[in-house]
């Protein structure tokens, strides 16, 4: 890419918008231009504005430093700015949806991460390597908004990272239900230990919506365009728990699956390891070389050892053996707010950018 597209950020404050900073910084496409948060933060540099909490592993990028934060309810003033925006603010859902269409009618796509407009029937939910084509709709939403290029495409939950691939990789056995337990880690809730620290050895059996989110996402995920909207399938049943941990990043699933066409184990590996889409064969910046890996010990995959495969982009499994009331069972692994967040957003632009959905404004 010739020159660099440029990209604003919508709740730049908050872990995940310091994450998209994080992961953006040095990006051979996208350059972080434009930091937008509440009216507290407005006005102020984004390093007065994040004071002491930044929460990434890493540094601050220097290049946002002195970056000055707009207010992000002035629409118009911060899209004059940028190419496209992602969105992770922290508002109502119905606060989510209005500013996100707002951004979009603005002529500028928006990708975010937020959940409000995952059931917008004309909007694109997205892990690239699995449904791109998904991305069709756009068309009809651009309709609807009346937009010429402005749009808006989210990314699942983060909880459903750690099996959802492997529904896709297991297709032709037609898998008919599936039991998932996910231990999710606190950083899904924007936390740090420090901030939370009721959590430390300690285990929540809650996090309000999620269940309903792990069982319902992967259908629309997995489903197919029907004239102006994105029908989900009808199989498999997903019945899920979603219990917090005390692990700062990473969300592991336990999972029971039963299949019409019963497949051997060495089919079911071989088919995880098989897998790709689109970001791999177009060499995308962020894709993963290897999207799933199977891991043969018996204590794999572990959050302290395999979180970060593939710089958190990857997908462990191990465990898969055959189980006495369902067909098989097996652990899955994700990194949360990569893979799980602002990592599958960029992806996800990454992957407009490659179909022409996101270019450059003038």
């Amino acid at each position: 890419m010739e020159q660099k597209l440029k990209v604003g950020i919508l709740g730049a404050t908050g872990m995940v918008g310091q994450r998209f900073i994080s992961l953006l910084e040095n990006h051979p496409w996208f350059e972080v231009v434009t930091l937008a948060a509440s009216p507290r933060s407005a006005g102020k540099t984004y390093e007065e504005a994040v004071g002491d909490r930044w929460k990434m592993s890493t540094p601050m990028p220097e290049a946002v430093k002195k970056l000055v934060v707009f207010n992000v309810n002035e629409v118009e003033k911060v899209a004059a700015t940028v190419d496209f925006v992602f969105s992770a603010v922290d508002m109502t859902k119905d606060e989510i949806k209005a500013i996100e269409e707002a951004y979009a009618k603005t002529e500028t796509p928006v990708v975010s991460n937020n959940s409000a407009h995952r059931w917008t029937p004309d909007v694109p939910m997205v892990v690239p390597e699995i449904n791109p084509q998904h991305f069709d709709i756009i068309e009809s939403q651009k309709k609807r908004l009346g937009t010429t290029r402005g749009f808006i495409a989210v990314k699942p939950n983060c909880s459903i990272q750690s099996y959802t691939p492997c529904l896709a990789a297991w297709k032709e056995f037609e898998p008919v239900e599936v039991i998932a337990t996910t231990y999710q880690a606190i950083s899904g809730a924007g936390k740090t230990f420090k901030e939370w620290p009721e959590m430390v050895e300690n285990i929540i059996p809650y996090i309000g919506g999620e269940e309903e989110k792990s069982e319902m996402e992967p259908l629309k995920v997995l489903g197919q365009i029907e004239g102006d909207h994105i029908e989900k399938a009808s199989l498999p049943k997903i019945s899920c728990q979603c219990i917090r941990v005390p692990v700062l990043n990473g969300h592991t699933a336990a999972v029971f699956i039963r299949f019409a066409k019963k497949p051997t184990k060495e089919q079911l590996i071989e088919k995880l390891a098989a897998f790709k889409g689109f970001p791999q064969d177009e060499k995308l910046p962020s894709a993963p070389k290897q999207f799933i890996r199977y891991m043969e010990e018996d204590n794999r995959p572990q959050v302290r050892e395999d979180v970060d495969y593939e710089n958190g982009m990857g997908v462990s499994i191990g465990r898969l053996r055959e189980d006495t009331i369902y067909d098989y069972k097996f652990v899955g692994l994700s990194h949360n707010t990569v893979r799980g967040a602002a990592g599958g957003a960029v992806l996800c632009a990454e992957a407009l950018t490659a179909k022409g959905y996101i270019a450059a404004k003038c």
